[in-house]
């Protein structure tokens, strides 16, 4: 671990190991000191065919240990921005507590392995806050497989360093240029940015480019670099790598520097039209970004008329890092050797600013495991001496304990040797009760987990049959017989009933996520909100296009049920599902509170209860026709989403089923919401799709089909049926507007011996001021 308060940054690079050693100023925080550098330039360049990385690598860092001592110091290492996977992440308005949940999600969608098989990190970027919410908020998530970071890390394990931080090697030059160039300060006004900086990191073998005004950052990295002018040369002029890499170096000493940079142009030209089409990406996703200076890092950057090419073809000045405004050097820096490669101490400049704390990225690429080992291995000294001490301690009270007893010498058949022997006597005495009740104990629990178990199994047959019989229930039904019932528009319209297509249930470890995502569709049932249908789809019944559904929700094809209705042949399926977002005054996501059905009390923090011990999400595909007709003067008050909501939901959350919870197995009115079914919603806002409702049975219409095909007259059993007839006979139809629906509630299976037990602790309670029993609010966290 650290012990001082210097700080090395170290990147080792496809070219040269560059590293810089600093700590704070004295006077001044938004300063540094440099006290050393070193730059090992190895004998090749670790990409050529014949080089050998390790052993380049190894003897590099060898080198560098022999020139300076790194003991007691922090250091933190560059990983090419290649290597690993850098995600920017907009977020919606939410809780900034909530945001660790939020990003973890995030994580397994946008990282394409196992979150065990790599080592990640986020950090939120500077936004605003309203009251505990975050507003324009972007998460930057960062990870590498743990193979590669052990692949990084080995040579300088070998070498004996201890490394404390990992960055990506664009996240180094983002906080450089933050801490050096750019004024970070005030909350973030997304309408209106600061000017953005373009920095052109030329490396190697890549480029990379990063646009950032200090509080958002953008980065890519280019497969182009330093050593593509070499390989130009090798194929262009016919030369060795080595030779090549030398004429690259001194062009303008070659005899010939025309077929020089003429044999380099093709690279030229590839690299800027690599950096138009990313800076034309960015402005293009960005479009209140202003783009300002534009500054240039790196060796390659020397190589003669390269400067000049870039900004006459980006048409705007590039300029090179020549200095580093807030590093002080002193006699460190004086040398020729550190501002002959200046260019290239970028990345080692941003890692020394995060490891002094002074970044604006402060995500960390190391195992955790790695840095629990350290702390445990620093701490191991402490507590060997507290060891130690205790040891000693425990010794001295032995012995003066000992000595006290010794002093004692109690004689035979005296009094103080009787009293001894019978309080020896009534502890065997009561050591014996005590084994008899800690194994009677022991039979006690063996009885009464056998009695849970037989009682468990009963109550389990029934949990499903119970949820099943509750949304039975719960689901509205015309109470009509099928004789009274007329087969009109008016008449379908009107009948209080849902058709319930499909039934699909997923268990979920935490329900958190799930009630996260339906928050802004929950109406709660005391609410007499309209809800506002889906926007104008591109084709009828089609979901539009570009709308969000809730994550873990399936899209569901709205297929006619037998005997009920069909769509016409000029109107396509209604497709996927696909949600719209409610009105603002239907949002539940902190501005309206929810109610808790089960107590009636205002849900704390948005949990809705113990969600994050898991249950069932139940989903139903379904669809009504209990909707308005101008076109045939037929006008329904509650139609569509509204009519779900009014009437299954809200019998789900406030109504009862019969049970035999009572005595002897007599069936009693048991609450719906005791079953642990919670927060019905329909997660879907569509518009009504017209449609013809099929009024006429298969088996009428077979026969009207027989009658009319049949011939007749003497020759009936012999003549061929009349095949056109049948193809003009449709089924019997009405035109009606149908509304799909996806309805997905919480079921927390309650089994019958818990909702008795509850009932016993309910009656047991003391009734409050008005007589009636306090009821427990589950919803609130422990000790409120």
């Amino acid at each position: 671990m650290a012990n001082s308060n210097a700080v090395w940054g170290i990147d080792i690079g496809q070219c040269a190991l560059k590293a810089l050693r600093c700590r704070p100023h004295e006077k001044d925080e938004h300063r540094m000191v440099v006290e050393a550098f070193d730059y090992i330039e190895y004998p090749k360049i670790l990409t050529q065919p014949e080089a050998n990385r390790e052993e380049l690598i190894r003897e590099a860092l060898e080198q560098f240990v022999s020139r300076n001592d790194v003991s007691g110091d922090s250091v933190a290492i560059a990983v090419p921005g290649q290597s690993g996977l850098a995600r920017f992440i907009k977020l919606p308005p939410v809780e900034r507590k909530k945001i660790p949940d939020i990003v973890r999600y995030e994580a397994r969608q946008q990282i394409p392995f196992a979150l065990e098989d790599v080592v990640w990190d986020y950090q939120p970027l500077v936004g605003s806050e309203d009251e505990g919410y975050a507003i324009e908020t972007e998460v930057g998530l960062f990870a590498m497989k743990r193979d590669q970071v052990a692949r990084h890390l080995k040579p300088l394990e070998e070498a004996g360093i201890g490394v404390d931080i990992i960055q990506l090697a664009p996240l180094a030059i983002y906080n450089f240029i933050c801490f050096d160039r750019l004024k970070v300060e005030g909350p973030y006004d997304p309408a209106n940015p600061p000017q953005s900086t373009v920095i052109i990191s030329l490396g190697t073998d890549t480029t990379d480019l990063v646009i950032t005004n200090g509080y958002r950052v953008w980065q890519r990295s280019i497969p182009i670099g330093g050593n593509h002018f070499t390989k130009a040369l090798t194929k262009e002029l016919k030369l060795t790598f080595a030779k090549a890499e030398h004429l690259k170096r001194n062009a303008m000493k070659a005899e010939n520097p025309k077929a020089v940079f003429q044999a380099m142009r093709p690279v030229f030209s590839d690299l800027v039209a690599e950096i138009q089409r990313s800076i034309g990406f960015f402005t293009s996703n960005n479009r209140n970004a202003k783009l300002g200076d534009m500054v240039a890092l790196g060796n390659p950057m020397k190589l003669p008329g390269l400067q000049r090419f870039l900004s006459q073809n980006l048409d705007q000045e590039v300029k090179l890092v020549d200095n580093f405004n807030n590093l002080v050097g002193g006699s460190a820096t004086a040398g020729s050797q550190y501002k002959e490669n200046q260019l290239t101490f970028g990345v080692a400049y941003g890692l020394c600013v995060q490891a002094l704390d002074q970044a604006q990225l402060r995500t960390n690429l190391l195992p955790e495991e790695i840095i629990t080992t350290r702390l445990v291995k620093a701490k191991k000294p402490w507590a060997v001496a507290a060891a130690a001490l205790l040891l000693i301690g425990l010794g001295i009270n032995y012995a003066s304990h000992y000595r006290s007893v010794m002093s004692a010498n109690v004689e035979p058949n005296t009094e103080m040797d009787r009293q001894i022997k019978a309080a020896q006597s009534a502890k065997s005495t009561a050591d014996g009760f005590s084994s008899e009740h800690t194994e009677n104990i022991g039979k006690f629990d063996e009885i009464l987990k056998v009695a849970s178990n037989l009682q468990s199994n009963v109550d389990g047959r029934l949990l499903w049959l119970e949820m099943l019989k509750a949304v039975d229930t719960a689901l509205p039904k015309d109470p009509r017989p099928e004789e009274k019932r007329e087969e009109t528009a008016a008449d379908i319209a009107n009948r209080p009933e849902l058709h319930i297509e499909s039934m699909d249930c997923e268990y979920y470890a935490d329900l958190t996520p799930w009630h996260t995502s339906i928050q802004r569709y929950y109406v709660a049932p005391e609410s007499d909100v309209k809800v506002v249908e889906g926007v104008t789809p591109p084709a009828d019944g089609a979901a539009p296009e570009g709308t969000e559904t809730p994550p873990g929700e399936a899209s569901a094809e709205s297929a006619p049920a037998d005997g009920q209705a069909t769509p016409p042949a000029d109107t396509a399926a209604p497709g996927e599902v696909a949600p719209v977002e409610p009105p603002a005054d239907l949002a539940t996501d902190g501005t309206t509170p929810q109610i808790d059905p089960n107590t009636g009390e205002p849900i704390a923090d948005g949990a809705g209860g113990d969600l994050a011990r898991g249950g069932w999400v139940i989903q139903l595909v379904g669809h009504h026709f209990h909707n308005s007709m101008p076109d045939q003067n037929v006008q329904i008050d509650d139609e569509a989403t509204e009519y779900v909501i009014h009437t299954f939901c809200k019998d789900l959350e406030t109504g009862t089923v019969m049970l035999p919870d009572g005595e002897g197995g007599a069936p009693v009115p048991v609450k719906i919401a005791d079953l642990g079914i919670k927060f019905p919603t329909v997660v879907t806002r569509e518009r009504l799709v017209k449609t013809d409702y099929r009024t006429e049975s298969e088996e009428a219409f077979a026969q009207r089909v027989a009658a009319a095909t049949s011939p007749e007259g003497p020759g009936a059993r012999v003549a061929a049926p009349n095949v056109g007839a049948a193809a003009e006979i449709l089924p019997k139809t009405i035109p009606l507007r149908r509304y799909n629906f996806i309805l997905q509630f919480v079921w927390q299976p309650q089994p019958r011996t818990a909702r008795k037990e509850k009932e016993k602790q309910l009656a047991e309670q003391p009734s409050d001021a008005t007589g009636t029993a306090a009821v427990p609010d589950e919803t609130a966290p422990p000790g409120t």
